[in-house]
């Protein structure tokens, strides 16, 4: 394949990694990667995750976040940075308790309310379990048998290394509850959707139509969700003479419209009439752990790639960096986005919201035009392991809008096999990210991210 001139503004980064394709060279070592100084990414990571820690959306939290966002981003050199503010309805936990109190003994259980699930009131409830395999089951049932009943969604999730069951199985988080709920049911637990097998529940939204009464709603570990499977067996056996209930107290509240917001920099590129590229991530996280790997990982990947590009060089389109607010709740920060900026012309967005393991695949959504441009970037990254995908790009939640509506996109796909162990769990930590993994997300970032930089309106709108 031949590799077309490297423009003159073109990075230093990827006229490194272009060479290195072209030539044949080996993967550099992890000590090589460490020597091309991408220490930004740990030091956002390890800042947002120490000095703020969790950073739930439209909570005081999330406010330190986007003001220490702001700061840090100022003083790393980049221009036009500011807080794009957007009100959003806010929902935050209370107390979570859960427990098995018949046919057998009494047993707590492990739980987490799931976002927007309604309050089961400070006394708690206590009912009936009614229990079924896959979400699909509870899809299929009789209303007469789910109505009254604590229902208990099960799944099979297992790890792959491109998350492709979150999908699938995510359903019974998505909206498990919902269904549950049109049935007439007064809560519903999930088997959290994650495959690990700690006594760490996984939080996330759920989401009720509108209509439909919200029910209390809440995520058992997988350990407890083991419990609740074996003791249900021994019920449909015929070896208790009771049914299995269960007790929950769940009180979260709902606050009514709060703040948040959008952090965004730039890069400003040489030619002010070329169409920016947007990198994005998000700032928020939920409450449990302290959003390490979902996703202050995300915001320090771009932002050290932009920040590589920036001190190479003048780049000739603007880079944009999106720190996007209030994902984890419904992708607010993405849609306020959109809502302010989305009749704006964009090149390409790309996003980093997958933790913090090795990117190995890359993926394409560009137009005809672009195909020498993504034959380039594939050349550039194969040497650091990344294969290229044959699926189009799909760009991610907080720039998924944008996609939508034509801009063209490109996916930096990450190792997700352990992803979904630390998802939205109390385990979502600084430890969890390798810091030798972390170094080469930026460096096939910052190769990617140059050359879509320098692009021309021939290649890209």
């Amino acid at each position: 394949m031949k590799i077309p001139s490297t423009p003159t503004r073109l990075t230093a980064i990827a006229a490194l990694f272009l060479s290195t394709a072209v030539s044949g060279q080996t993967v550099p070592s992890a000590a090589e990667l460490a020597q091309q100084g991408d220490d930004p990414a740990w030091a956002i990571t390890e800042g947002l995750t120490t000095e703020i820690g969790p950073r739930q959306a439209a909570t005081e939290a999330e406010a330190a976040a986007r003001r220490w966002g702001v700061k840090r981003l100022t003083e790393m050199g980049f221009q036009n940075v500011r807080e794009e503010p957007f009100m959003m309805q806010t929902w935050v936990r209370g107390a979570e308790e859960a427990s098995l109190t018949g046919p057998f003994q009494p047993q707590k259980l492990h739980i987490t309310a799931l976002g927007t699930s309604a309050s089961t009131g400070p006394k708690g409830l206590e009912g009936d379990v009614v229990y079924f395999a896959s979400y699909d089951a509870l899809v299929a049932a009789p209303d007469n048998l789910v109505k009254g009943k604590i229902v208990c969604i099960d799944h099979q999730m297992k790890a792959a290394q491109d998350g492709s069951g979150y999908g699938q199985y995510g359903r019974a988080r998505f909206t498990g509850a919902n269904v549950a709920a049109k049935k007439g049911a007064v809560a519903v637990v999930i088997r959290s959707i994650g495959t690990d097998s700690h006594r760490n529940p996984h939080t996330g939204g759920t989401n009720f139509e509108a209509g439909v009464k919200p029910i209390p709603a809440g995520a058992l570990s997988n350990p407890d969700a083991d419990q609740v499977v074996r003791q249900w067996k021994r019920v449909e056996a015929g070896q208790a003479a009771a049914p299995m209930r269960m007790k929950l107290l769940l009180t979260p509240q709902n606050l009514g419209q709060q703040r948040s917001g959008n952090v965004i920099a730039e890069v400003p590129g040489s030619d002010p009439a070329a169409s920016p590229v947007i990198v994005a991530c998000h700032l928020d996280s939920w409450d449990l752990g302290t959003g390490a790997i979902d996703d202050a990982a995300g915001c320090g990947i771009i932002t050290a790639a932009a920040k590589h590009v920036m001190t190479a060089g003048q780049p000739r389109r603007t880079i944009r960096i999106l720190w996007a607010g209030a994902e984890e709740v419904g992708v607010f920060g993405g849609k306020a986005y959109f809502d302010a900026h989305g009749k704006e012309k964009h090149a390409v967005a790309l996003e980093s919201d997958f933790g913090a393991d090795r990117v190995w695949r890359v993926d394409f959504k560009l137009p005809d035009s672009a195909k020498a441009l993504s034959d380039r970037i594939a050349a550039a990254v194969a040497p650091f392991g990344v294969v290229r995908g044959k699926q189009p790009a799909n760009g991610g939640a907080d720039i998924g809008a944008l996609v939508q509506a034509g801009v063209p996109a490109v996916d930096l796909a990450q190792d997700g096999t352990r992803y979904f162990d630390l998802h939205h769990t109390p385990d979502d930590t600084l430890d969890k990210i390798d810091p030798a993994q972390l170094r080469q997300n930026v460096t096939v970032w910052a190769a990617t991210l140059a050359i879509l930089a320098n692009s021309t309106n021939a290649e890209l709108p």
